[in-house]
């Protein structure tokens, strides 16, 4: 999306909210727009393992799941590889990279085809009928904090009732990756996903958090409260470092489990340095 972010504000006059009143123009602001080839490729296979059931629920003779990459950026690498991975588990999906710049939807028209097209638009995901899985990845993180909550009804109200929105943000290659899913109800869940040798502190992929989150890495919030737990239990198994990073890691979030977390337990998922906890466990909100 430009050079350089637009910033947006919280007032009822901002950018974003006269652009979410002007029906006529796609809402939300151009991003920076920086893309490299499998970024994506920790939540694309999310998308495609334990959450392919909401591609088979809404697929109907004559009416595909529509399956959105919302602000793929510079380049549409990200919608091409997005199409491989989830026509590999459900041909019949159809998969729309959706952009707020003309120029950069206009590149990427070339690369059409049956199953893969690319439009103009923002937050309001034009589209027709209900979507199945929107991914939006290092978008939410260029706008404020107040501005996240009604991004994420305007764009959870175009949600299947099976559907979900993916509010991620990753490093430039894609090893460190965090993102927040929601349903047509709200949050439902975090993920964080690393490579094992890309970090010294499961905490370390905090600079990676949503932007829901980021702010609230400050002690007395239960996201701080959850890095630290992590890290917690990657020490006491420094001694399994030497079988290798994934025993070290599946001990840990088998610790997190034991301790009460919230998280998901499938150690097929722990195996490929992922874990996904609860949002009740994270919740910025206050404690209770």
């Amino acid at each position: 999306m430009v050079q350089r972010a637009q910033r947006v504000k919280s007032a009822s006059t901002d950018p974003v909210n006269r652009s979410l009143r002007q029906r006529n123009k796609p809402f939300g602001n151009a991003t920076r727009g920086t893309t490299n080839p499998n970024r994506l490729r920790r939540v694309d296979r999310w998308l495609a393992g334990p959450q392919v059931w909401r591609l088979r629920r809404d697929s109907m003779p004559g009416r595909p799941p529509v399956v959105v990459d919302l602000g793929y950026g510079g380049s549409p690498t990200t919608a091409v590889e997005l199409y491989a991975r989830i026509h590999a588990v459900c041909p019949e999906a159809h998969v729309s990279g959706i952009e707020i710049e003309p120029a950069r939807v206009l590149i990427a028209k070339p690369l059409e085809h049956e199953g893969l097209d690319f439009r103009v638009g923002g937050f309001e995901i034009p589209v027709a009928g209900q979507v199945t899985m929107i991914r939006a990845f290092n978008v939410l993180r260029q706008y404020d904090e107040a501005d996240v909550r009604l991004i994420w009804a305007t764009v959870c109200s175009r949600l299947s009732p099976h559907g979900i929105f993916v509010d991620g943000t990753c490093d430039e290659i894609g090893r460190r990756s965090t993102w927040i899913a929601l349903d047509p109800s709200g949050p439902v869940s975090l993920t964080i996903s690393m490579r094992f040798g890309s970090f010294e502190l499961p905490s370390n992929v905090a600079e990676r958090l949503p932007k829901a989150l980021i702010h609230h890495n400050v002690p007395g919030e239960k996201i701080n409260d959850f890095l630290a737990a992590l890290d917690k239990h990657w020490l006491s198994g420094a001694s399994l470092a030497a079988f290798g990073n994934r025993q070290r890691w599946l001990r840990m979030c088998q610790l997190m489990y034991d301790d009460g977390w919230p998280v998901v337990r499938s150690r097929s998922r722990w195996r490929l340095g992922e874990l996904s906890v609860a949002w009740s466990g994270v919740d910025p909100g206050p404690k209770t």
